[in-house]
């Protein structure tokens, strides 16, 4: 880019306050409670709903969006988003750039009405334990005292009044402002400069209008949703009317609602319609009409559904279990917090995707702001979003968690064939027919230097170039949980899945003659807010390691190590700008964009110490589309962000994950506390420092990593001795300091498995200590971290704690 200049953009920011207000922003944080007996006990059903945070969330389903900052507030923001995304003029735009570059540097933040839209989420969606300090700091910058306390000497002028609010300074006295926060040693400062840099690109660059197109899109290459997908969306092929019709059209009717469609119930639905529904499924069900406006509670639920297994997530675990248990002739039914997007009805938008199919629409951080968390809240869970890598629990791992855990189901003959069992099923398989970008990258720069490099088996088919798995996949060839397990579930005519369903408690009772209680049931809400109750032979709890934890707590379980021993297999990034250019010896080839293709393809153990301590670092590649990679990339000044994203689609990520013996807290729905060892931090400091040699090995003309400072090198144009120079210095950078972006994609071990109570929270199998029939069914039951991808591993363990709860089943039975 040329020079450009800087316009003050205050008249759009002055007309972009036309806003609902109403709602008041609460943060609803689970609160543990003693057990409710089914039948014995009448609990409120409001406090219920509340503690869940139910409430809030079906309110959110049902009526429009509003945005509840003041006029004050939102006076701030405004300012704050135009500092981080300002009108720029003046553009010089070389030949091959389009009149959409220069309006995509002229387009402020207010321009494309982001502060609203950032107000509403702020107001509606965001669910961290700091945002009272982010809405009181919004109302302190809006006055001159406020603004001189957190802004200091910058607020001031030599002119009349002397002090000013943070909305009234210049553009380049804001700009400063932001920056020395990003540096400050205060690190409330440091948490403020990332909170609003965060949200305010990703508002901005997955934001749609009402032909689902962004403003930027067309500048920084990024073409939206897959091309291929959206023109089969606008052209479907018809239905034949011939003797193949009625099969053909069922082939139809899968491929636009899903293969699940058939075992949904619809907790939305009147009451009488989820009645016969449930009971076409073949599971006993008794109603209690509502006569008057008085709510249902725990000792008179509006319905009770009687079956041999409930279980809580359809994820990787809770996913299998089902679809093991109702393959065997058992009634199960499958209550999932997030709802069902089937291939056909899946938007493949960024935005619209981390709202509906992740936890917490895609805003979960640590409650320090250092790590950003993705989790996936959907049917299918994880398995329906996650990046198809599909690793076979390593052997320095099963022997760790046989020998110095005690576990001696991981070197069992029931856990090899587990893993057989579950990679046949999801047909994972190691071809690759054409790598994308960042794996490419990867695996040239690792051969170059030498680094040992392989390649990761998926369960996706060797053909399968989709880099939009991340939000779903388009035409099931992903074969996660609900292409799998959970069509056996549904065609086994066993069970059925009530999605956008979340469990209130897991019900348990005394029994006489029993050391311990003994599950039997689950509550959870339907549409309308009632109380409904699952009463169950077996009850399995697959939250996931966030939410699992939180549900048994709230359901009255002590065990101290419930929500602890959390653990992030933390990432760090860098990054490297392979230019477009017209020569015919331009690699990655011209077609090729940093978001398309098969997300993970490639992996180096180079820094891994699989054969020494087991706990090193793996390196691979991220799906980043333009607001992930907006969030992660270093904010400089409002020209620099937008010069980082014009080079969006030829930049490539690779990062480094580490296998971490650091751990936290889960402490409540919005509250998760962290913190890395030493050694942690040094392990991905040393994989970065690889990183950065892959890049640049690999033909990278600019290489860089995450850091606040945003350094960068012209590989082409340096020393040896300045790049080595440059490598050592970015890679001995801080990770914990708030300095450099950390993310997590697995969580694990926050209701670990072992051999007592007092360390552990399930038995080798699956059972938790406290609640006989009750098991557990995800990642949180991992010993330590894992060091790889999760998926087969968890499905794995589910596998076993399955055929020990078919086992208990037959015993019932009979």
């Amino acid at each position: 880019m040329g020079n450009k200049s800087i316009m003050e953009e205050s008249n759009s920011r002055s007309g972009s306050f036309r806003l609902g207000l109403g709602l008041g922003l609460g943060v609803n944080e689970a609160r543990v409670h003693t057990v409710v007996e089914l039948g014995s006990v009448d609990s409120t059903r409001t406090s219920l709903l509340q503690d869940a945070g139910v409430v809030e969330e079906r309110d959110t389903q049902q009526k429009p969006l509003t945005n509840s900052l003041s006029l004050r507030q939102m006076k701030s923001l405004a300012a704050l988003c135009d500092t981080i995304l300002p009108s720029i003029n003046n553009v010089v735009a070389s030949s091959h750039e389009s009149h959409s570059v220069a309006k995509f540097y002229r387009t402020s933040a207010s321009m494309a009405r982001t502060p609203e839209r950032l107000g509403i989420l702020i107001s509606e969606k965001l669910k961290h334990p700091s945002t009272w300090l982010l809405l009181t700091t919004l109302w302190l910058l809006s006055t001159w005292f406020g603004t001189l306390v957190l802004c200091g000497m910058a607020s001031l002028s030599t002119k009349f009044p002397f002090f000013h609010s943070y909305p009234d300074l210049s553009f380049d006295q804001r700009q400063k402002v932001i920056q020395s926060w990003s540096r400050s040693n205060f690190r409330h400062l440091r948490m403020l400069f990332r909170t609003i840099k965060l949200l305010t690109l990703l508002v901005f660059f997955t934001q749609v209008d009402e032909a689902e197109d962004n403003a930027s899109w067309k500048a920084i290459g990024y073409c939206g949703p897959d091309p291929v997908f959206k023109a089969q969306l606008k052209n479907p092929i018809s239905h034949v009317t011939s003797k193949e019709g009625q099969n053909e059209q069922e082939e139809d009717s899968e491929e636009v609602r899903g293969p699940l469609y058939k075992g949904l119930v619809h907790i939305n639905k009147p009451q009488d319609i989820i009645t016969d529904s449930l009971r076409r499924f073949g599971f006993s069900v008794s109603s209690t009409p509502r006569r008057t406006k008085a709510s249902s509670n725990l000792s008179s639920p509006s319905l009770v559904i009687q079956c041999d297994a409930v279980v809580v997530g359809s994820g990787c675990g809770g996913g299998l279990v089902a679809g093991v248990l109702a393959k065997s002739g058992y009634k199960v039914l499958v209550l999932e917090k997030g709802g069902y997007s089937a291939r056909n009805s899946l938007s493949l938008l960024e935005g619209q995707s981390m709202d509906q199919m992740y936890l917490s629409n895609g805003l979960v951080a640590t409650d320090d702001m250092s790590v950003l968390i993705l989790a996936g809240s959907t049917v299918g869970g994880g398995s329906a979003i996650n990046w198809s890598a599909s690793i076979r629990t390593p052997q320095h791992v099963c022997k760790e968690w046989c020998h110095k855990h005690e576990l001696e189901l991981f070197e069992s003959m029931l856990y090899r064939e587990a893993l057989d069992v579950v990679c046949e099923k999801m047909g994972v398989q190691s071809e690759i027919h054409e790598e994308g970008f960042n794996n490419a990258v990867l695996r040239r720069g690792c051969e170059e230097m030498g680094y040992p490099v392989s390649n990761i088996p998926r369960n996706a088919p060797p053909d399968h170039y989709c880099g939009w798995c991340c939000m779903g996949c388009k035409d099931g060839r992903k074969k996660g949980t609900s292409e799998t397990w959970l069509v056996d579930l549904v065609k086994s005519g066993n069970g059925a899945i009530i999605p956008s369903c979340e469990a209130i408690q897991v019900l348990h009772e005394k029994k006489k003659g029993r050391d311990r209680r003994v599950a039997c049931g689950v509550a959870f809400a339907n549409g309308n807010k009632d109380i409904c109750v699952v009463e169950s032979k077996v009850t399995i709890v697959a939250c996931g390691a966030l939410r699992t934890p939180v549900l048994l707590k709230r359901s009255g379980l002590k065990n101290e190590n419930i929500g602890r021993h959390l653990h992030l297999h933390p990432v760090a990034m860098a990054w490297g700008h392979f230019p477009d250019s017209p020569s015919p010896d331009l690699w990655p080839e011209k077609h090729k964009k940093s978001y398309e293709g098969g997300i993970m393809t490639a992996m180096s153990t180079v820094v891994a110490e699989f054969d020494k301590s087991g706990y090193g670092a793996v390196i691979q590649t991220p799906a980043l589309h333009p607001g992930m990679f907006s969030i992660l990339m270093p904010w400089i000044s409002g020209i620099d962000i937008k010069d980082r994203m014009s080079k969006f689609s030829r930049t490539a990520h690779v990062f480094a994950l580490a296998r971490d013996q650091g751990s936290g807290t889960v402490n409540s729905t919005t509250s998760i506390s962290y913190q890395m060892k030493d050694v942690d931090k040094e392990n991905l400091k040393s994989g970065i420092e690889k990183v950065l040699r892959i890049l640049a090995a690999a033909g990278a003309e600019e290489i860089g990593t995450h850091n606040n400072k945003g350094r960068s090198l012209n590989v082409k144009k340096v020393s040896f001795h300045e790049f080595e120079k440059f490598v050592k210095e970015e890679s001995s950078r801080g990770l914990t300091d708030l300095s450099t972006p950390l993310c997590s994609a697995h969580q694990m071990g926050s209701c670990r498995m072992g051999t007592n109570p007092k360390e552990s929270v399930v038995n080798q199998m699956g059972e938790t200590w406290e609640v006989e029939g009750l098991y557990l069914a995800d990642t949180s039951v991992f010993p330590t971290a894992l060091g790889v991808n999760p998926m087969v591993t968890v499905q794995a363990i589910a596998y076993c704690t399955a055929q020990y709860v078919l086992e208990v089943l037959r015993r019932k039975r009979n």
